[in-house]
């Protein structure tokens, strides 16, 4: 669904992304994992639009789609969410699922004087719908709530929702574990889950709990610096001599496999 070739992001002589490529196949929800400064944030915002590349190319079922801004994704079917919840804070939980899909009649002033039965309509499939979501994630008893006091990881399944309010095919969920309990971040997990299975939503997830990873997760990317280091089953990645050195780096490897009579 998505391909990577050779990507680089540079600021200044910072390479953020330097080279990356890699391949995210449909109805697969993959692991992107790396030690903080990987550079897999800065691939997000490159794939997603919200930064053009220095170089590279990105496709999306074959079609070149980079430097495409996230509006223009957003159509496509391509969304992402970000480790800080981005929700209107002084709206209603449903209000902000109602806000999510684009083009509604009731957006324009001449159709609010000359359409009203058909906004009226609009909203009534909107308000249905955004139930349905409310329902799906087991958060209906928050709809009246204001998104600005929710808690970290109910602002994540907010997120999550309005992802569902426009029938996504491809999500990449940034840090949906970060401040997030463990009690909500198995809902989190059992909703993606369910997403992927029972509708065939593709996701890409950043994430740095590895419990997490391993139970929602395969294939799993390992970056470092900039690059792609490895792919494959988590058993894998834990395994590869170069990902444990990005992680530990090559001294407390050594110590790690001396004290483990290695």
């Amino acid at each position: 669904m998505i391909r990577v070739e050779d990507l680089h992001k540079h600021f200044g002589g910072f390479r953020a992304v330097d080279g990356s490529t890699l391949e995210i196949e449909p109805g697969s929800i993959t692991g992107l994992i790396g030690p903080n400064g990987a550079g897999k944030t800065t691939l997000f915002n490159v794939v997603a639009g919200n930064l053009p590349p220095t170089s590279g190319r990105v496709f999306m079922d074959g079609e070149d789609i980079t430097g495409l801004p996230p509006h223009d994704l957003f159509h496509k079917g391509l969304l992402r969410t970000f480790q800080i919840a981005h929700e209107f804070s002084s709206m209603t939980v449903r209000e902000n699922l109602m806000m999510v899909p684009g083009g509604q009649r009731g957006e324009t002033i001449w159709n609010a004087w000359t359409k009203r039965a058909q906004i009226a309509k609009d909203e009534t499939d909107l308000l249905k719908k955004a139930d349905e979501v409310l329902e799906f994630l087991t958060i209906s008893h928050l709809q009246d709530e204001r998104a600005g006091n929710l808690s970290g990881g109910q602002k994540k399944l907010l997120e999550l929702g309005r992802t569902m309010m426009v029938d996504a095919r491809i999500v990449f969920l940034d840090e949906v574990g970060a401040g997030v309990n463990r009690t909500l971040l198995n809902t989190i997990g059992d909703a993606i889950i369910r997403l992927n299975k029972e509708r065939g939503y593709t996701f890409v997830v950043i994430e740095h709990d590895m419990d997490f990873i391993g139970r929602l997760c395969n294939p799993v990317i390992c970056m470092a610096e900039g690059k792609v280091l490895a792919e494959g089953t988590l058993d894998e990645i834990k395994a590869n001599e170069q990902v444990i050195e990005a992680y530990l780096g090559t001294g407390l490897k050594n110590k790690v496999k001396e004290e483990a009579g290695a």
